[in-house]
């Protein structure tokens, strides 16, 4: 069976399972359970620490795993980013005292908390910035006021939280993270594949939308235009024949603009529907 590990809590959690659940493979109804097999699939899943993911999987203990790029990265295993899963975004960024910092290099002998020390290590011998990088579990915005660091390095959504702490964000982004899918230097286990396969199924659903609608015969290729599909329309012949209906997959976030175009042009009973699955 293919081994996968998935996200046990936190917030990438929901998101990994509702993406493997689309995918068409069974998820845990308890969140108490830690193992879940399913046969008809096979293959089984690990729910665990998402900070613990990446190592399991670089020492091939388990095959792949579902997790963030920023947790992968600071595990610094012998693994490998195989595909991205489009949610978790999160951006990590250096932050400070209002005032106090307005680049990277005035980091130079200053303190430098983080969750992601091995991460940030990399970082900053890689741009020849000489600072100590200070170890936290959670928190970092309390250590420059309690004097244990100078400045922190921490995932930013909103800025919201560090603002309150009388902190501003400054430099350049670290990293911009999301959720990735994992898996060890070099190995290709049975299944995988397919798991892959699934999985940008679900990307390009969420993705897509399904458009229908009937055109007069002359302006196709106008129409066609509007909506090009992955390869092309399907042109089906209607009972009339100066009419012709027209099937194409296009993007979600076109949908409202391509059927005012299309109306515009003289397309009628424009349909929409969503795709609950596909294979590209």
């Amino acid at each position: 069976m293919l081994r996968v590990a998935v996200p046990n809590k936190g917030a990438l959690s929901e998101s990994a399972s509702a993406m493997l659940s689309e995918a068409g493979y069974r998820q845990r109804r308890d969140s108490r359970e830690l193992v879940m097999v399913d046969p008809d699939n096979d293959i089984e899943f690990f729910f665990l620490r998402p900070r613990d993911i990446a190592v399991y999987v670089g020492s091939g203990t388990l095959d792949v795993g579902l997790t963030g790029r920023d947790l992968f990265l600071d595990a610094q295993v012998e693994a490998e980013e195989l595909m991205s899963l489009g949610f978790g975004a999160s951006t990590f960024r250096f932050a400070g005292p209002v005032g106090e910092f307005g680049s990277l290099e005035e980091l130079n002998g200053k303190r430098v908390a983080t969750s992601y020390d091995g991460l940030l290590r990399d970082y900053l011998a890689e741009r020849g910035v000489d600072a100590s990088v200070v170890r936290l579990d959670g928190a970092v915005e309390s250590s420059v006021r309690l004097g244990v660091a100078d400045a922190i390095a921490d995932v930013v959504e909103t800025g919201t939280t560090l603002r309150a702490a009388g902190m501003e964000i400054f430099g350049e982004p670290i990293l911009k993270s999301e959720a990735v899918l994992i898996g060890r230097k070099g190995a290709s286990p049975a299944g995988l594949d397919v798991l892959k396969r699934r999985l940008k199924g679900v990307l390009v659903a969420r993705q897509y939308v399904m458009m229908d609608y009937d055109v007069r015969k002359e302006l196709v290729e106008e129409a066609a235009a509007l909506t090009p599909g992955l390869e092309s329309p399907t042109v089906s012949p209607l009972r009339d024949s100066d009419w012709v209906a027209v099937r194409s997959m296009i993007k979600k976030s076109d949908t409202n603009r391509i059927m005012d175009e299309l109306y515009d042009l003289g397309a009628r009973a424009i349909l929409v529907s969503t795709i609950h699955a596909c294979r590209i």
